[in-house]
């Protein structure tokens, strides 16, 4: 699937993700790892319709992170019911165990990742004003120029519009976007739509300055 430099531990542990299929359907499962890192996992069993770039809740034993979907195995393959998982939040303790030393994983997966835009860890915060509806106030987690993760508990619904203001040092920039994902109990990840040259070029400034 790709170049993978980080190590990774083969273990079974059982985990549950949750969060909502390609279709918008709730779904909840028991799977079960087939090998993990520090940085992601490779998780056999499910049965809920995914597709790259959606993030998920997982739980191991009393922890819970989000994580991003990197691939999923084609069906009528040996790989259907597999998913390859990034762990957005890797400073956080999670698995219980100790991994040997060695350089970054990447994840790149040549022609599975679909991503256009380089996505980094963040901490900003932000403001989505949506029609008839109160302002959300709210943190984002992660950002590329195509979009952002935002937190919140209670996630909005998959293709609600509205609006977004980010707070990138002392701009505050307002794009339009719609929700492309969501996790209950972590928040949503947010596309944005129609951004204009002028605002993919901040994006990017800012972007760069905390890479």
């Amino acid at each position: 699937m790709g170049k993978r430099r980080e190590p990774r531990k083969p273990i079974e542990l059982p985990l549950r993700i949750f969060g909502t299929d390609q279709g918008g359907k709730i779904f909840s499962e028991n799977v079960t790892t087939i090998d993990v890192s520090q940085h992601g996992a490779k998780v056999r069993g499910v049965r809920a319709r995914l597709k790259p770039d959606e993030i998920i809740g997982v739980t191991h034993g009393s922890n819970k992170v989000h994580f991003r979907v990197k691939w999923v195995g084609e069906p009528g393959t040996p790989k259907e019911g597999q998913v390859g998982l990034l762990n957005l939040t890797p400073e956080k303790p999670f698995w219980g165990l100790t991994f040997p030393s060695g350089p970054l994983d990447n994840f790149r997966f040549a022609d599975k990742d679909r991503r256009q835009s380089i996505r980094v860890k963040c901490s900003i915060s932000g403001e989505l004003h949506s029609a008839q509806q109160p302002v959300i106030w709210a943190r984002i987690s992660d950002l590329s120029v195509g979009g952002c993760f935002v937190e919140m508990p209670i996630p909005l619904k998959v293709d609600t519009s509205f609006e977004i203001a980010l707070w990138l040092g002392d701009i505050k920039l307002r794009v339009k976007g719609e929700v492309a994902s969501a996790a209950p109990g972590y928040g949503i990840g947010v596309r944005f739509v129609n951004t204009s040259q002028q605002d993919r070029e901040l994006l990017q400034r800012h972007i760069a300055s905390i890479a």
